[in-house]
């Protein structure tokens, strides 16, 4: 199928993700940029004429990610979608209509593991660990090599019922917004040495102790969609 002309009409379709309310993806019916995705952070753009740096002229907006025909917006936290949708929306069909590409060249390829790190840092630290300590709970990285992140889960979390909700609806979708790179999540603990765990001890058939082990990236089933 040949890409749109620029006269072409433009549609960009949002959804807005259930379980992570922050952020949002609009969806175009062309090439925003080929590949990807690429991270963007507002501390990190200093090219003003990219669609990234456009759309942190909103002071709501905290973190874009572009790939290929969708760009992912995540907003503050005490920000509200109600008209900042529609506002970005319109920016990112005012950018793509002017011919500029999304990314100046050469690109950006990508972050590499150091610094996507230090992204999921940030996010157990501000986040996910100040929420989760309220119950006694901690996850910490173990690990990050080639997009296979590892994780281990400590306090209340280890051996805790809830674990795996905490992780895979948690922890996991928090995570694809700060670092579309990941490929997998490993949970690397030891429930069934948790106080009180609420997981048997490993059987000689089956060693695997921890009831989410690998975790694949994937797309939230439950979105919430808009046209822009």
């Amino acid at each position: 199928m040949s890409e749109p002309s620029l006269d072409a009409p433009l549609h960009i379709r949002a959804e807005t993700s259930v379980a992570d309310p922050e952020t949002c993806k609009f969806i175009v019916d062309r090439s925003v940029h080929p590949g990807g995705p690429v991270a963007f952070e507002r501390s990190a753009v200093t090219d003003s004429s990219t669609l990234p740096a456009r759309l942190f002229m909103f002071d709501e907006v905290s973190a874009v990610v572009v790939a290929d025909t969708t760009v992912s917006v995540t907003k503050v936290r005490s920000a509200s979608w109600e008209g900042l949708r529609a506002k970005i929306g319109a920016e990112i069909r005012a950018h793509l209509q002017s011919g500029r590409p999304a990314i100046a060249e050469p690109s950006q390829t990508g972050r590499d593991d150091n610094q996507v790190r230090a992204a999921l840092e940030r996010l157990l630290e501000r986040e996910v660990n100040p929420s989760i300590a309220a119950h006694g709970g901690k996850i910490s990285i173990v690990a990050l090599t080639n997009g296979v992140l590892s994780i281990a889960m400590s306090g209340g979390c280890q051996g805790c019922a809830s674990s795996t909700a905490t992780l895979r609806d948690g922890f996991e979708t928090m995570a694809r917004r700060v670092a579309p790179e990941l490929t997998q999540i490993v949970d690397t603990t030891n429930h069934a040495a948790g106080e009180s765990p609420f997981y048997a001890q490993p059987s000689a058939r089956n060693g695997n102790t921890s009831p989410l082990r690998s975790v694949h990236v994937g797309t939230p089933h439950n979105q919430s969609v808009h046209r822009t």
